[in-house]
């Protein structure tokens, strides 16, 4: 891999790292049961992202 494409996936770990803390502070917070729903369905779809990206290195 060349230093721009592994740049990229760093990019792309943090981002996913910051998406997953805020997904979970968000349904840390919640009381409705469908938003938290919703919230914790992007947290484990965030959480799979940085997987994928992180098996990339």
């Amino acid at each position: 891999m060349s230093p721009k494409e592994l740049q990229y996936i760093e990019d792309a770990l943090g981002h996913e790292q910051f998406l997953t803390s805020q997904c979970q502070q968000a349904v840390n917070q919640l009381n409705d049961p469908e938003l938290k729903n919703c919230v914790n369905q992007m947290l484990a779809k965030h959480r799979e992202l940085f997987g994928k990206f992180y098996q990339l290195v």
